[in-house]
């Protein structure tokens, strides 16, 4: 069973992200969520559990996606990390692969998308 970290600014995005994964069948423990970087940071410290996955937005205030993936690795976590974003620009992406994304997924996405991008994740 896992634990999966949603970190996206808008609470309506985690409900729905949450959702789909238990809608999606995959084997998940635990979800927790976080509103932007600064909190998921925060939630990897101090949460006591190990997260073996993390999917985040890039567009976020305080401390956006890119350098959230950044921090984390810095941080020496080596989890999957999933950009889920609307963002559809190759050099964002690209970005946030460089920086140490696993891969990213569009908004709007289905249950199955979501369990065929992280089924080997997991």
């Amino acid at each position: 069973m896992a634990n999966i970290l949603i970190v996206d600014d808008s609470s309506t995005m985690r409900k729905i992200i949450s959702r789909s994964l238990r809608q999606a069948g995959l084997s998940i423990d635990d979800i927790l969520e976080a509103g932007d970087g600064i909190e998921g940071i925060n939630a990897l410290q101090t949460s006591g559990k190990t997260i073996n996955l993390i999917l985040s937005d890039i567009n976020m205030p305080n401390m956006d996606g890119l350098e959230f993936v950044k921090v984390v690795r810095a941080n020496g976590y080596t989890m999957p990390i999933v950009m889920i974003t609307t963002e559809g620009g190759e050099d964002v992406i690209a970005e946030a692969l460089a920086s140490g994304a696993k891969d990213s997924i569009k908004k709007p996405f289905t249950p199955e998308q979501l369990s065929e991008k992280l089924g080997g994740l997991l």
